[in-house]
């Protein structure tokens, strides 16, 4: 029996979304982009490794990444892609805390991480903080690396002069204090600012690739677009460089699709960084318009701003601080000021609706969500779908049946010709 829902044909047993496939050319590069994703360890950072630089670790968008991205250094922020079992991390730290620093922890364990020069962790959560720890007591990274460090820092919890005081103290003996110490890296203001004009020039690629999903006929799908951010979060920018240009050129003649998506959504909360998750809600037939989430172009790609007046690295600091949107900050004016930047947001990119999610057990999403969900919806007028969720999303089927049921809420609504 065939089944007509809101305009749209279904055909039982078929696969309900491939009705919805989108069907522009593939990117150039995409292919390239997913196999770097594939593992924590890349071809790339090999590569980088062999020319001499020094991979360093990090685990928390609360790190500034140009200090870690000094001459003859390059980051990468860890992630545990393809995780199944967490049994060995769950031993060490319990069933019922984050589902992410679980996986991280379960990888390292099993040498995922062991090409790793050093790991530097921001306490921008408890849980990231006990398994980092786990990792340095178990010895799960750093085998065969005389040199290798593990390195905390103190973040603060309000965006004012003292935060700013010890956000700045903090980066300086808890990342430039020891690459130097530990293998030479230079640190001077000269080398910062050098570091901050690489991290622009990716900035700007990754803003100017995502100014293609704005409009009624968007030129890249939100999975693609979150596959070719991922990456400069995974592998040394200066090695992806080229390839973000030529994708930058090639979307300016791209022939977009011309069916019509069912409801563009804003995703926002915690890290996303397993790609499935988007695939998940655009095979619903959505379209993912923007993103404010760990791994993410908004805040994680704003290009750098700096001036003459000031040493590079209090600067750096500053606008972390204070264009950071992470739960970490608990001040009025940040928690108020996250709520009017997704709006911001929604308007900017045409977004139909919000999905706010959090992995499971995450503590400072957990709050932020249950809170930011009901005021974007009450205070704004918002349609918002909010889910904790599995680190591997995947094969969520309940997951899966939860999108499509709000992406079909607000395509009703966009029929009836109903507001937000």
């Amino acid at each position: 029996m065939t089944v007509v829902f809101c305009g749209r044909i279904l055909v039982p047993g078929a696969d309900a979304s491939g009705d919805w496939r989108r069907n522009m050319k593939d990117l150039k590069h995409l292919l390239y982009f997913e196999n770097l994703l594939q593992e924590a360890q890349n071809e790339l950072i090999l590569q980088a490794q062999s020319e001499g630089k020094v991979c360093v670790a990090y685990v928390c968008e609360n790190t500034p990444e140009p200090l870690l991205n000094l001459p003859g250094a390059f980051s990468t922020r860890l992630r545990a892609p393809r995780t199944g079992s967490m049994e060995m991390a769950t031993y060490y730290m319990t069933s019922f805390l984050c589902e992410y620093s679980r996986a991280l922890l379960e990888r390292a364990i099993e040498g995922g991480y062991n090409f790793a020069d050093c790991l530097i962790t921001p306490d921008g959560c408890t849980m990231m903080n006990r398994a980092v720890e786990n990792m340095e007591l178990l010895k799960a990274l750093g085998k065969e690396k005389e040199k290798f460090f593990f390195e905390y820092m103190e973040i603060p919890m309000k965006a004012d002069d003292n935060g700013l005081n010890l956000y700045t103290l903090q980066c300086k003996n808890h990342i430039l204090k020891p690459l130097h110490e530990h293998y030479g890296i230079d640190i001077s203001g000269k080398a910062i600012r050098q570091a901050v004009a690489e991290h622009n020039r990716v900035c700007k690629l990754i803003r100017a690739i995502g100014e293609f999903r704005k409009g009624d006929k968007p030129r890249i799908t939100g999975y693609e677009f979150h596959v070719i951010t991922l990456a400069t979060y995974a592998a040394p920018k200066y090695l992806i460089i080229d390839k973000l240009e030529e994708t930058l050129e090639e979307l300016k003649t791209r022939e977009p699709d011309e069916k019509p998506y069912r409801a563009r959504v804003l995703v926002v909360g915690s890290e996303v960084d397993d790609c499935s998750f988007i695939k998940l809600i655009e095979d619903t037939g959505a379209y993912v318009c923007a993103d404010r989430f760990c791994y993410g172009s908004f805040p994680g790609r704003d290009p750098i701003e700096l001036n003459d007046d000031e040493d590079a690295l209090t600067q750096i600091c500053r606008q972390y601080m204070y264009r950071g949107q992470c739960p970490r900050y608990m001040n009025t004016a940040k928690m108020n000021g996250r709520r009017e930047y997704v709006n911001a947001l929604a308007k900017e990119y045409g977004a139909d609706g919000i999905i706010y999610q959090q992995i499971k057990f995450c503590d400072p999403w957990a709050y932020e969500r249950m809170m930011g969900s009901h005021i974007l919806h009450d205070d704004y007028g918002y349609p918002v779908l909010s889910v904790d969720r599995p680190y591997n999303i995947s094969s969520s089927g309940q997951m899966r049946t939860r999108v499509q049921a709000f992406v079909e809420s607000i395509e009703i609504k966009k029929i009836q010709g109903g507001d937000k």
